[in-house]
This record gives C-alpha cells, structure tokens and sequence, in this order.
C-alpha cells in the first residue's frame, strides 16, 4: 500500500514539472514580496517551442505589481530579442521613432540567451520596469509608456499571440498598467 501510494506521489510530481508548474523565483519575490502565480503558457512558433512564460501577480488583491518570466528553449542575441520585441510594439500602435528608440536601449540591455535561460520583467509603479538576467538584475526602465508597451506584447487584447496571453491571463484579468479596470 506504501509503495501505490510513493508511485502516485512521483506521479503526480512528474506531471506537475511536465506542466510547467512554477516555483516562485526569488529575485521576484525580493521585489514584489508575496506573490502568486496568475498563469503560465508557452510560445510555439512554426512548430518550435521558443519559450515558457510565467505571470505573477502580487498576492494582494489591489496589487498592481507584476512580473513577466521568459524561460527560453533556443538561442537568441540580445539583439535579435530587442528586434523582436520593436516589431510587436510597432505592432501594438506604438510610434515608430518611440520604439526605435526603446530598442536601442533594449538591444543594450538584453543579453544573448541560451536555451533554460530566463529574462524576467518585473513593473512596480512608480519604479517602472526592472529587467533580470538569470535572477540578476541588468536593467531599469522606469517610464510606465514603456511598461504599457513592453507587457503589452503579451497581455494586451491586440497582441500577436492571443492563446499565449490567454493562458497567462487564466481566469484573471491583465494588470491594471495594460487594461485600466477588469
């Protein structure tokens, strides 16, 4: 009976880590405090996995801190991220010149990655958007335009990759920066 009940148990761990199930990373608790997570999805472009994605959320419920993890499974410049990320932003209306602009800071600021390698976002407001490479902070952008534009690339109703926000979002709603009120 021990051992059914040791099988099961493995089991339903094995499982857990084959879907996605975060553990709290603590360069976004030592930022946010408590936090929990809102969803978690992958990106699959043209039949490559790209990346997994994780949304937490602070655990109050008027927090308006968030945090965006990318875990990335193929190799990227940091360039070719800062590229990326200009396109959708261009995509979402922002300005041209804006966003030309942001990626430059950007193409600055993104490393080159590898895959298991994680870049995380993390808003507060009135701090803006710090960046972590691997746990360690690299960056601060402390425009909330930025922020809006930036997590807009995933959580923002126009956003190219709509079953990805969907499953970030869960059965929650995107962050007041994106979306105002729920």
């Amino acid at each position: 009976m021990r051992s059914a009940y040791m099988l099961v148990l493995a089991l339903a761990f094995s499982l857990a880590a084959s879907q996605g199930v975060a553990k709290e990373p603590p360069h976004i608790k030592s930022m946010m405090g408590q936090i929990q997570l809102q969803g978690l999805g992958r990106l699959n472009f043209w039949g490559f996995h790209v990346y997994d994605a994780n949304l937490y959320r602070g655990a109050t419920k008027d927090s308006q801190e968030f945090a965006l993890e990318l875990r990335y499974q193929k190799s990227f410049s940091g360039e070719a991220i800062a590229n990326r990320t200009v396109d959708e932003m261009k995509n979402l209306g922002i300005a041209e010149a804006q966003a030309t602009s942001w990626g430059k800071e950007l193409a600055n600021t993104f490393p080159n990655v590898e895959p298991g390698q994680t870049i995380t976002a993390i808003y507060i407001p009135k701090q803006g958007t710090s960046f972590f490479y691997e746990g360690k902070k690299i960056s601060q952008i402390q425009s909330a335009d930025f922020a809006k534009a930036f997590f807009g690339i995933w959580l923002d109703s126009k956003t190219s990759v709509p079953k990805l926000r969907a499953d970030l979002l869960g059965q929650g709603c995107p962050p007041p920066l994106i979306s105002g009120v729920c």
